[in-house]
């Protein structure tokens, strides 16, 4: 075991954390939102900017197949395919920024990204009590395009869809149904792209996602089975102290 983790060049403390941020990620995507904004900003410490999407994006594949399974009867797919093609607009406009820029300057629009996210999560549960139905083409086109964006950059494009669902009305089951295929479909879209394109996706990356996989699957399990639980005002209030913490840290 000692040699497998010299051969990543990562410390016990960074695999728990890895271990970690997996489990999170498991949750997150059966039914407790939110958490996964902690991962982004741990994984681009350990990693670096663009590297970190890399490991993360075959853990999030592999989470998404558990959100998928359980609650794939309870999709929306007219909302769905109304987001999905301007979705894909955005993560190609982030493919080609991503080419452009540095790993500093990565981390920094990931940090950026993260600010907004939070921001955006904020104004949803506690900003605005309004409540509205998008009617027009315009509303699915503009968070279409800033989630394909937030999702290929730093993978942190939850709460950006989060808003467009929730703008629908949808019930808690269809809710997490229809996000759980959205994501499904957009990471499988992004898995090429960074493999070849940004080369950030290869045989250590994915190993080190093989061997967390259990972590995964517990924190789907636990995800299930806690979602009606956990306090949460309380919860929220944790995970965006802890998010912005992260975030300014890479950012400086």
């Amino acid at each position: 075991m000692t040699g497998l983790l010299s051969s990543f060049s990562l410390s016990v403390i960074d695999w728990l954390l890895i271990v970690f941020c997996a489990m999170l990620i498991g949750m997150s995507k059966t039914g407790i939102p939110g958490v996964s904004m902690i991962v982004v900003p741990t994984l681009a410490l350990i990693f670096g900017g663009k590297q970190s999407t890399g490991v993360l994006l075959p853990i999030l594949i592999m989470a998404d197949v558990f959100a998928v399974i359980y609650y794939h009867r309870h999709a929306e797919w007219k909302h769905l395919l109304r987001a999905l093609p301007w979705a894909v607009a955005g993560l190609l406009l982030a493919l080609w920024i991503g080419n452009l820029v540095n790993d500093v300057q990565f981390k920094r629009i990931i940090a950026i990204t993260v600010f907004i996210s939070v921001a955006l999560m904020i104004w949803k549960d506690y900003g605005t009590k309004r409540e509205f139905t998008p009617d027009n083409w315009w509303f699915a086109a503009m968070m279409g395009i800033i989630g394909g964006f937030a999702t290929m950059i730093g993978n942190v494009a939850g709460p950006i869809f989060a808003i467009y669902l929730l703008a629908l009305h949808l019930n808690k089951k269809s809710f997490i149904g229809t996000t759980a295929w959205f994501f499904f479909i957009i990471n499988l879209s992004k898995f090429p792209l960074q493999a070849l394109v940004w080369k950030n996706i290869n045989l250590n990356t994915l190993t080190i996602d093989l061997l967390v996989f259990p972590a995964i699957a517990l924190g789907a399990w636990m995800g299930i089975v806690l979602v009606k639980r956990i306090p949460e005002k309380a919860y929220k209030w944790f995970v965006i102290v802890i998010t912005v913490l992260s975030a300014f840290l890479i950012f400086i």
